[in-house]
Parts: C-alpha cells; sequence; structure tokens
C-alpha cells in the first residue's frame, strides 16, 4: 500500500462531511462586486481561516483596500507549493432565472450515477478550491502531516477585477513566494478527461480613434473631398490581415512558437473540429489562418480582433453625414514569446503609416499582459499528468486556453514561479450565469486527485 492509498480511502468515507463543508462555505453570499455584500465576503474569509486552522494551517485574513485575502501556511518537507483559489462569487441576476435559491446550496440526481451540486460558486471557485483544502485534510489526518510544505492564497475580489491582488503580492512576495504555484480555476476536457492547462494567451487591447474635420459634414456638400475617418478607420483595420488569415502587422509574430507536432496529435484526437466548434454558434468555417485547425487556432496561435466599431450617425433614421471622427476598439490575443509592449507599438506604427497628413489618430491603451506557456514535457507536467492518468483511469489532456488568467502571469513576473493549471469544471457548468452547478464527480475526484498530485510532486526528485 502506498502513502497515498489510505488517503484516498479517507476521502471516500469523508465524502458526506466535505459536502457539508462545502454547502457552508457556498451558502455564504460572497457577491465581491457589490459592496452592500461587503460583510457576507468578510464572513467568508473568516470561515476559510477558521477551517484552514482546523487542519493545522497556521492562516489569516489579510485587509486590503477591498476585500480580504486568506493566507495560510503549512510546513512540511519536499517542494514548497503555492495553491491559490478565490472565494468570492458573482452576482445571482437574473434571479427569476435560477431554479432553486442560489445560496442554498444542494446534491441533485441528474441522471443514474450523476449528481451535481447546485449554488452559486459551486464550480467557480468554492468548490474547485474546497477539492484542494479536502485533499489536504485527509493527508494530514491520515499522516499526520501533509506531503508538502503548503502555502495558500484565497482572493475575494477576483469575480470584480482583482484590483487588490497585484499590490498584495508585491508587498508580500518573499512570505507567497513558492517553488511554483497551483491554481484549480480551469476545466477538464469533458466529464471523464482530465486535463492541464500548459498554455495561456496574453492580451493587449488598444482604442484607436481616428479625427478629420472639425465638426460632422454634410455628405452632400463635402462627400468626395473631404478625409472620411470612418472609411480611414475601415481601411486601417481591413489591411491587417491578408487572404490567409494571417495578421500582416510587421513583426507580429516575432516570437510565435509552432507547437510539437505530438501535441497536435493529441489534440485532434479529442474530436473538436470546426463544425462540432462552430455548429451551435450558427457558424461552420473557420475565419482564423489557413491550414490551422480549430483547437490550434484558439490555443496556439495569436490573433488581432475587432470588438466595436463606431462613428457617426448611429440612430434610428438616417442622417447623410461625414463623421468628424471614427474609433474602434482592437485585442491582440499572444502566444508563447510575444511581446505586449512591441505589439502595441507595432500596431500603432501600422495605424500611422495610414492616416493621410491632415487627420490626425489617438490610441486609448487597455492592459497588456504576455502569454503563459509551459514546457509540454516540464517535469511538473508530466508528473501531474500521470498523477491525474492514475485517478481518471484516462490519459490527462494537455491543453491550453484562448483566455488568459491575470493572477498566472502575476505569479510568473511578480515571484517567479510558474503554475500548474488543473481544475475539474465542466464547459456546462453554468458559471457567471443562473443555476451554477459542480459535478460530484469533478468534487470528489478532484480531492482524490490533488492528493495523488501532492504525493506524486513530494516524491519526485524533479520537482524538487
Amino acid at each position: 500500500m502506498t502513502e497515498v492509498s489510505p488517503v484516498l480511502d479517507r476521502l471516500d468515507a469523508d465524502l458526506d462531511e466535505s459536502l457539508e463543508r462545502l454547502f457552508a462555505l457556498l451558502r455564504i453570499q460572497s457577491i465581491s462586486t457589490d459592496p452592500a455584500y461587503a460583510a457576507e465576503c468578510l464572513k467568508a474569509a473568516d470561515w476559510l481561516v477558521a477551517d484552514l486552522r482546523s487542519i493545522g494551517f497556521e492562516a489569516s485574513v489579510r485587509s486590503t483596500p477591498g476585500h480580504p485575502m486568506v493566507v495560510a501556511h503549512h510546513e512540511g518537507e519536499g517542494p514548497h507549493v503555492l495553491f491559490y483559489g478565490h472565494y468570492d462569487v458573482q452576482p445571482v441576476d437574473p434571479l427569476d432565472l435560477w431554479e432553486d435559491d442560489p445560496f442554498a446550496p444542494s446534491l441533485k440526481e441528474v441522471a443514474p450515477d450523476r449528481q451535481i451540486i447546485v449554488g452559486r460558486g459551486s464550480s467557480d471557485d468554492k468548490g474547485q478550491l474546497m477539492t484542494f483544502v479536502e485533499a489536504c485534510r485527509a493527508y494530514k489526518s491520515v499522516h499526520g502531516k501533509l506531503p508538502c510544505k503548503i502555502s495558500i492564497l484565497f482572493e475575494g475580489e477576483e469575480e470584480s477585477g482583482s484590483p487588490s491582488l497585484k499590490p498584495f503580492l508585491k508587498e508580500h512576495a518573499e512570505e507567497l513566494k513558492a517553488d511554483f504555484a497551483l491554481v484549480c480555476d480551469t476545466a477538464m476536457w469533458d466529464r471523464e478527461t482530465p486535463a492541464i492547462c500548459v498554455g495561456l494567451r496574453g492580451l493587449v487591447g488598444e482604442e484607436v480613434t481616428v479625427r478629420g474635420a472639425d465638426r460632422d459634414l454634410h455628405s452632400g456638400f463635402f462627400g468626395g473631398a473631404a478625409a472620411n475617418p470612418i472609411r480611414i478607420l475601415a481601411r486601417v483595420l481591413s489591411d491587417m490581415h491578408d487572404d490567409d488569415g494571417a495578421v500582416t502587422i510587421p513583426g507580429f509574430y516575432e516570437g510565435v512558437e509552432e507547437t510539437p507536432e505530438d501535441i497536435l496529435k493529441s489534440w485532434e484526437a479529442l474530436g473538436q473540429d470546426a463544425r462540432s466548434m462552430l455548429a451551435p454558434i450558427g457558424l461552420s468555417e473557420l475565419a482564423g489562418e489557413k491550414g490551422r485547425s480549430a483547437l490550434e487556432l484558439v490555443w496556439a496561435r495569436p490573433t488581432a480582433e475587432f470588438n466595436g466599431i463606431y462613428g457617426g450617425y448611429t440612430g434610428q433614421g438616417f442622417k447623410t453625414v461625414i463623421a468628424a471622427q471614427a474609433s474602434a476598439k482592437v485585442s491582440f490575443r499572444l502566444v508563447h514569446k510575444q511581446d505586449p509592449d512591441k505589439i502595441r507599438a507595432a500596431f500603432r506604427a501600422f495605424v500611422r503609416e495610414r492616416i493621410p497628413a491632415d487627420c490626425t489618430v489617438e490610441f486609448t491603451p487597455h492592459g497588456g499582459s504576455p502569454a503563459i506557456q509551459l514546457s509540454y514535457d516540464s517535469p511538473l507536467v508530466t508528473t501531474a499528468q500521470a498523477a491525474l492518468t492514475e485517478e481518471w483511469n484516462k490519459p490527462a489532456v494537455p491543453i491550453a486556453m484562448g483566455g488568459s488568467i491575470p493572477i498566472v502571469g502575476d505569479f510568473q513576473n511578480l515571484l517567479g514561479m510558474d503554475s500548474l493549471l488543473v481544475g475539474f469544471g465542466l464547459s456546462d457548468d453554468r458559471i457567471h450565469s443562473p443555476n451554477e452547478k459542480y459535478e460530484l464527480s469533478s468534487f470528489h475526484k478532484g480531492q482524490r486527485s490533488w492528493a495523488r498530485i501532492l504525493d506524486a510532486l513530494a516524491k519526485s526528485t524533479t520537482a524538487e
């Protein structure tokens, strides 16, 4: 019998008790974006501190200008890991679309041998973070110690933009720095297939405004003679992609690497193609770079997308004007080693080259962060991959994510740590929507998975 086997047995035996603890946390209405729930956010932080102390962690509530952080530490041998999660939740509106009270969690049977936990925060992120806490509880109960040195950071503002997080990390960098971070705010590939996220696309946001005449002009009096900012801007945006869907901004692909062939084949084996991805949203053809698969386009290729365009008269009816100005919101998803500052500068130069001499252009930045990319064969990934495969009896899939998780970049940039992203949510968990749920199998096997991962990391000489 291995050291982890009795821990897994304890998790199985204590599942009902772990559900009651989760339900107690889910009943707390920790909506971070609404100041009316500030006391509830503090209540959730206090609850987590008390629970972690019951396991033997040195835990405390740390004040911030916004909602508090929960920080906890437990000594142990082997690698030092920092686990991150967030206890705040999204608002529940529209309330009339919920089948039950969003803060009265319950267990429902939706099919033979399939039960779900329902309630706001069940998947995002209270159910997820408690899988790790329960793994620690069971390990400590069985062995009287934890397999690694573990620190925990639970945030209370993730759903409202994390305004306090970066300053907190900077102020407490020495205390929070570990060998690597563990983040459980991601998903499985499907209900039976675990996944490890090894890549997150970065982001650059820009708002561009082209100005022409000093006022809106009558298109009959000035049409054909005066510069039209809408036409100029439309031309600029059109020039940003070639006929094959590639971005034409000079230097845009600097730092972009090709995905290893074996990884592309593993993604192909998942069965997600253009049809299965696009049909549910009423589309059928891939619009990005030609010759790339659907998953490669959203997981491993950079993009330039237009998120809004406006200018001139946009009200009811018709008004024949040449607008004095036109604006667009443009976002770039970055991969691998692309530099956000270089992308922003290259975009601005690209636009300026296309603006007539008697017109002007202004830019407003809207954030920027680099991509996160772990090596597909890093010891951290392969160790966790083996542990997950053993638990789920299916190979854990190395995936990437088209979106961004800013905390992962902050851990890397501010604390010098890579992050292992392992989550047990599903795409149909309805996070941020009415009737949020979390599979009971995700909660139960998520606990067992973390126990296996911690045990494997402690034993792996490559993880030290």
